[in-house]
């Protein structure tokens, strides 16, 4: 008899970083990151920013889950963002209590919501967003 596997998709951004993490429910507890394992993902920063969302949970659902975690563009600090979002929001789904909810918002609200800033577009009268022409009026 096979038990049936909970799945649970979600996605995090970060600037131009999108991360797309999947969970399965029950498992063996891998998480791997573009079918890399966190524990070898490099660099050892954006492993140890990942890890501090599987820290702050204590539930033990979360030995039993295989999260496997795509993620393109944006450079490396924005990727670890957007993966950090992807895998808080899939665990807040499969858990879904609101004291979770309460511990990842008061640790750091992006977790949950995201950073909502973009880049500004170009305007005419200029190289960039804000810089202009200068005058001079001599």
């Amino acid at each position: 008899m096979s038990t049936k596997v909970k799945v649970i998709q979600s996605s995090g951004k970060r600037k131009t970083a999108i991360a797309r993490a999947v969970l399965h429910y029950p498992a063996k507890g891998l998480i791997k990151i573009n079918n890399i394992p966190l524990q070898v993902y490099e660099p050892e920063l954006a492993r140890q920013r990942i890890q501090e969302v599987l820290e702050i949970i204590n539930n033990p659902k979360m030995e039993k889950c295989d999260i496997s975690v795509k993620v393109k563009g944006g450079g490396r600090k924005g990727q670890t963002e957007a993966v950090r979002m992807a895998i808080a929001k899939a665990l807040n789904q499969l858990i879904g209590t609101k004291t979770l909810e309460r511990v990842f918002r008061e640790y750091d609200n992006s977790l949950l919501s995201g950073d909502s800033r973009r880049t500004e577009p170009k305007k005419f009268g200029g190289k960039k967003a804000r810089a202009r022409r200068q005058k001079s009026f001599r």
